[in-house]
């Protein structure tokens, strides 16, 4: 008896031991979660971070409502979005928000047309008509492209890209398309998935199909990408050049958000930034420091992996102020 008694003495120490170390190792991963539209940057991001640092983090594409919803939680570390938390949803903050813009880039409208070998050019007009289902054949945008119906795939979650594409066709319609992050389209689409790939998937497969999704996506899934008429008339593909032009005249308000970025005067006109959301406030010394020196790094070196990957970078003349308010503004919960 006293043998089995030491045997399930030690067995029990040894379990609780496994089992303390392998939770406090988790707990100081630092976690993250928000939209797909950055999600190959800070994939990105997290390789070359382990690498340079020996640290590792980890962010999940759970879509703009899920990573908000999960910061205001506590239950991560940070967030990232291409839009800011509303009102409402900073006030049930109770760690506070500070928001880190990352980068900017494109949301590409990719199309599948087997019988097409030319470029795809989309009026601003014919853009919004696609969109809420009064141009359904792809000859009503030009004689030319066959008789063959449009068949629209979509986001289905509450997704950046949606909103990137719902702003910039609310102000070119005058506000008769309202912007979401899960718009209803008013009319019966032919798909609506959950993710990027899973929508550039779709396109790829279908011969018709039209849909939107980060143009890193696009590229990556080698998809046909329309070239879209901006403010100045003309049509533009969302290259870095072009996305360049179109936030070149961005202004950075006090807490490091934007105007609303709807129509630029030049450049691609399907842009946007986004950022990190990360709390003022942090239950130990241990991940508010993983915190700011994760953030420090992205503002800095990791800003020399944003081009290749398609993004634009912070504004050198931001980065200074965006590294003073990590330092100032973020530090431990006073309780």
């Amino acid at each position: 008896m006293i043998n089995y008694r030491q045997i399930f003495t030690a067995t029990l120490v040894a379990t609780t031991t496994i089992n303390f170390t392998t939770n406090a190792a988790f707990a100081q991963l630092l976690r993250g979660a928000g939209d797909s539209f950055a999600q190959p940057l800070i994939e990105r991001y997290s390789q070359e971070y382990e690498k340079e640092t020996g640290e590792k983090f980890k962010y999940s594409a759970v879509g703009i409502a899920g990573g908000i919803r999960l910061f205001m939680k506590n239950s991560v570390d940070f967030g990232a979005s291409t839009l800011i938390p509303t009102p409402i949803e900073i006030n049930q903050m109770e760690d506070g928000l500070l928001t880190v813009p990352m980068a900017g880039g494109a949301v590409a409208i990719v199309y599948h047309l087997k019988e097409v070998s030319s470029d795809v050019k989309l009026t601003r007009e014919q853009l919004a008509k696609i969109f809420t289902g009064q141009i359904s054949n792809w000859q009503q945008i030009n004689s030319r492209l066959p008789n063959k119906k449009i068949q629209v795939v979509v986001n289905s979650e509450n997704s950046g890209t949606s909103f990137i594409l719902t702003k910039y066709l609310q102000k070119i319609t005058a506000g008769k398309i309202l912007a979401s992050r899960k718009p209803d389209w008013g009319f019966q689409v032919y798909a609506a998935l959950s993710q990027d790939s899973e929508i550039a998937g779709e396109v790829k497969r279908i011969d018709g199909a039209i849909g939107y999704v980060q143009t890193n996506v696009a590229l990556a899934n080698k998809l046909a990408i329309a070239s879209l008429e901006n403010q100045a008339g003309k049509y533009i593909k969302p290259t870095l050049e072009q996305t360049k032009k179109a936030l070149a005249n961005i202004k950075f308000q006090q807490n490091f958000t934007t105007e609303d970025i709807q129509d630029p005067e030049s450049g691609y006109p399907l842009v946007s930034l986004t950022w990190l959301l990360v709390h003022k406030k942090y239950p130990s010394q241990n991940t508010l420091q993983k915190t700011q020196n994760l953030l420090k790094w992205v503002l800095t070196k990791g800003q020399s992996f944003n081009e290749n990957l398609g993004y634009t970078k912070v504004p050198e003349d931001v980065t200074p102020k965006l590294i003073e308010a990590v330092n100032n503004e973020m530090g431990l919960r006073p309780y």
